[in-house]
């Protein structure tokens, strides 16, 4: 879509870098990875008794496994950045925000 919007074809062999930076177009991933970080760091500092943090640590019980690989949690991403102890990490806003940019780079391979 880029592409078309600066009337480029694959043929000019112009990188996808320079074509963002042209357009001034946000990558669709980063903006994913930057809403999903700050929505995880709103529901982990609200108040106790609320049904959002609970929901994001839920693991149903079921009377039989699947064979395959478990289902990845709405939160195992967000550990391996901010580590297991992300809900303290989250109340403080400061150091929050700056682990955000150490998560948005490593979108791609997580999400």
């Amino acid at each position: 879509m880029e592409r078309a919007m600066l009337g480029l074809s694959l043929r000019d062999q112009i990188r996808k870098e320079e074509i963002r930076r042209r357009t001034r177009v946000t990558d669709i991933a980063q903006r994913v990875a930057k809403l999903k970080w700050q929505w995880v760091g709103h529901v982990a500092r609200r108040t106790a008794g609320r049904w959002g943090l609970t929901v994001l640590e839920w693991r149903p019980r079921t009377a039989k496994r699947s064979v395959s690989r478990p289902p990845m949690r709405r939160t195992e991403d967000i550990r391996r950045v901010a580590g297991s102890r992300w809900r303290q990490a989250a109340q403080d806003r400061v150091s929050w925000n700056s682990l955000q940019k150490t998560y948005i780079q490593q979108w791609p391979s997580i999400g």
